[in-house]
Parts: C-alpha cells; structure tokens; sequence
C-alpha cells in the first residue's frame, strides 16, 4: 500500500524547512523563495529481513570474559576463554637484594607464593556454578599490529608452552563466590571480586633450571637483571609472555574480567621489623588482552534459518539484515530529494524467563552490508550519511532509526555495489568522552566496537512480503517561478 500526499503545509509540520540540496545528513533549515513551490510527498514501503551468522568479529572490546554460559531463550552456548600480558613500569624496582627475607636453605632469595588474580566487575550467571580452568603460560607473547578476531586461539596459533618443556598448565576448580578467602576478608572495604590461580608448583624456565615457584623465578631473573622489568617489550619476550587461561569444564557463570594481576609474595625487612609484602604487575590498555569466543555453530545456523523473527546477539553470534526497496523508493521520484527515511524495528518479547536472561543489546549501527568488516576495521564512528546508531528504547521496545537517508541515497547513486540495497544492523560498544562544563557539556563517541557482552533478542520481521518493517520516506521537490 503506497500513500501519496502533496501537500506544501507538510514540510513544516514534519520537517522544518529542508534544503532543496541532495544530501545524507539530517536536513536543517533554509530560506526558501516565495515564487518558488514546493512538492512534499510521503511514501510507506515494506522492508524484508533475516538472520545472518556474525562468524568471528573484529575484538577490540577493552574488557575481557572468562566463563560459559547457556543463553536460556536460544539454549546456545557460549565460552569465553582469556589471554592476558602484563605491563612493567620504566621506573618498576624491588628493594634490596639484602632486604628480602624469604630465603631457601641455600640462603638464596625465594618467593613465598606466587598467583595471578583475575578481577572481575560484573558477571552473568549463577556465581555459585561450579567452573574449571587452566592456566597456561604461553611461550611467546603475542605480537601486536596484527587485526584480532574473536575466533583467535592462541592454542591453536601455537603460543602456548608445553607442560612437556614446563610450561605452566595450572588446573583450577572455582566459583565466583570464592570460599577460598575468608568471609572476613570478603566483607572488607575495599575487597575486589576475583579468580586467583594460584602459581606454587616447581617451575622450569626455558633454560632448564627449576625453582620452587613462579614468583621466586621472576625474583632472580630481575636480581640477574633488573632493565628487562622497566621495558615491556623486553619483559613479554625475556621474561614473562603472559598466561591463557581457558574454561575445560562447568557452564553457568561469566565475569567481565577488567584487569589481571600477577602477584609476587615475600618477607621484607624494614627498619628491623619483618612483615610480609608483594610487588606485581598488571594487564593495562599498553599490553594486549583478548578473548577467544567460541559459539554452538550448529544451533546458531538453526536460528538464522527461522522465520518470522530475526535475532541480534552477542558475542560473535547473529545479526539482522534488511533489504531496502530502493528500486520502489526511487521510481518516479528521481529528480527529487529524500529528505527522511525511518525505520523501526520492533522486538520481540522473549518466550522464556530466568533469572539469568541474557541482556538486550543497548546499542546497535545499522551499515551498508559490503562495509561491515570495513567499518570496525578502520575505527570508523557513526557518521549519519552511512552508519547510523540506534539505542534500544523500553517504552516503544524497539530501535528506531530516524532518519538513514544517506542509506537510501548512496544506494540510489550506486546501483553496482555487491550487496545492492542489502544493511546490516550490528550490536555495539562504545566508548564516549564528556567534554566542557555547564550548558556546554557534551559526550563525545571516541570508539565503537562489536558488543563482546552476553545479549540476545529477536526482532519482529522475516515474514512473507516484510510487511511487519515499513520504511517512511518523505520526498521534496522544487519547482521554479
């Protein structure tokens, strides 16, 4: 059904005054000559859609993920395994060599114990679910300069060290409630929630030699050479390359793990009173961190081929695309302006309920299909010519584009692009900046990446004819005295 209304009174009940320019931004005002007429027309067209398979995504996602869990509403699965370094300070100094009070029988320095804690500000699940990991130390650091995927498997990529060589292979059963620490503990101010892998078993380096743990090697190799700890890109290929630690059984929990940090524990005297201390280093933005997601392909493929719905979710999962009807949008109108073009896109309520319902996506972008991987890639932000962002609205449950005219434009322009009239519409991250004070306080986007979070929905769509998503479409044209 097509609604046509030529009405001149129209433009400045809906519109404002428009430019008679072609353009992709959302259109602002201009004076327009009283000896001039103007056309407005509207048009309603239906937009057909389906699911598509996400594969692996560009990971650029600052916070890590450690776990597995069932999405309840799709019952796929999803395990979040973690790669972590740790950064080293230009000015990092342990103290004096005499003053290290940990000893072994041959009076040679030691390290009390040694672990790696894992801090986590949030998760998803149940944190009583019983989990297993294995802490791996990996034999060379991953490099960076390189584009990282969410499918990239340092195993795989063979990074990690061999227990057969000594290399570390920690096992660890866990909950996020760790009964391990005291409830005293636990309560206290300040108290941050971990998974801490502890690093107490003989160690052999590369070399051969073996020490009675990991942090007493780490104490001599910084008394036979204390630069190589104030210079990270000597500390991840002389000292220590990081550590991959991935889920080998249990499901029912996720952290968001914000930082990971290797401590060193030893007796310390000062001013003649011993007291025991530690030094450690931390993962930080200098150092990579990364996750390996791994998705149930099959039953990921079964929800795509569905119909009457399409999905959005994360991480690495599904997303929408829609096929616009440029060719419809454009008959008889090419001399005209295109000065709007909505769409809505309506949830569907999940047909399941739990206590662990994974999250609705908050933001999405909606991109022209052949520039999805082109768009993370180069660091590109929502530019409302090409990409255009979408936040999720609860009162109307839905995602509202207003206007994505340069959509409809550069495909109007471009008959011969790959995928003709075809968008995709993406979960996002983004990062923001707030600048200036008072009434000129404004946030800034400074980057978007793929959502990394656990988060699914279906979008109302995919039906015979896409008469459930309707493109509005206001058209303007001038004509001379």
């Amino acid at each position: 059904m097509r609604r046509n209304i030529i009405a001149a009174c129209m433009f400045a009940a809906c519109l404002g005054m428009v430019s008679c320019d072609d353009t992709t931004d959302t259109l602002g005002g201009s004076l327009i000559d009283n000896g001039n007429r103007l056309s407005i027309k509207a048009d309603t067209f239906s937009v057909t859609s389906e699911t598509m398979l996400a594969e692996k995504v560009i990971a650029r996602s600052s916070t890590g993920y450690l776990g597995r869990m069932e999405d309840p509403e799709t019952h796929t699965t999803v395990t979040g395994n973690l790669m972590s370094q740790f950064h080293v300070l230009k000015n990092f100094e342990l103290p004096e060599k005499d003053s290290i009070m940990s000893r072994d029988a041959n009076n040679e320095i030691i390290a009390d114990s040694c672990d790696i804690r894992l801090y986590y500000s949030s998760y998803y699940g149940d944190s009583l679910s019983q989990m297993k990991l294995t802490a791996y130390e990996l034999a060379k650091p991953v490099e960076e300069g390189q584009t990282f995927f969410s499918d990239f498997d340092p195993e795989a990529r063979g990074y990690i060290r061999p227990a057969a060589q000594g290399g570390i292979a920690e096992k660890r059963s866990f909950t996020l409630m760790d009964f391990t620490e005291t409830d005293s503990i636990r309560k206290k101010k300040g108290y941050a929630r971990n998974i801490n892998v502890r690093l107490n078993g003989a160690y052999k380096d590369k070399n051969g030699v073996t020490y009675n743990n990991y942090g007493t090697y780490l104490l001599r190799k910084y008394l036979t050479d204390p630069s190589a700890f104030r210079d990270t890109y000597r500390f991840l290929h002389e000292v220590c390359p990081g550590f991959y630690f991935k889920i080998e059984g249990g499901d029912g929990a996720m952290a968001h793990i914000q930082m990971a940090q290797l401590n060193i524990y030893f007796k310390h005297m000062e001013k003649k009173k011993v007291t025991e201390i530690s030094t450690n280093f931390v993962s930080t933005e200098e150092v990579l961190q990364i996750t390996n997601f791994s998705n149930d392909n099959t039953r990921l493929r079964q929800l795509a081929s569905e119909t009457g719905h399409t999905y959005l979710k994360t991480p690495a999962g599904l997303f929408t695309k829609l096929t616009l009807p440029i060719a419809d949008i454009m008959a008889g109108h090419s001399t005209d302006s295109i000065n709007t073009a909505k769409i809505v896109l309506y949830r569907k309520n999940n047909d399941t309920s739990s206590n662990y319902q994974f999250g609705i996506p908050k933001n999405v972008i909606m991109l022209p299909a052949d520039s999805l991987q082109s768009f993370f890639k180069k660091n590109r932000l929502p530019d409302n010519k090409t990409s255009f962002l979408a936040t999720y609205n609860s009162a109307k449950n839905a995602y509202e584009f207003n206007n994505i005219s340069g959509i409809v434009n550069l495909f109007s322009h471009n008959r011969t692009m790959p995928e003709w009239g075809k968008v995709v519409v993406v979960p996002v991250e983004l990062q923001t900046v707030t600048q200036g004070v008072g009434s000129g306080r404004q946030t800034k986007i400074t980057k978007v990446s793929h959502d990394m979070g656990l988060s699914s929905t279906k979008l109302i769509g995919n039906t015979a004819g896409g008469k459930n998503i309707q493109i509005s479409v206001i058209y303007s044209k001038f004509y001379g005295r």
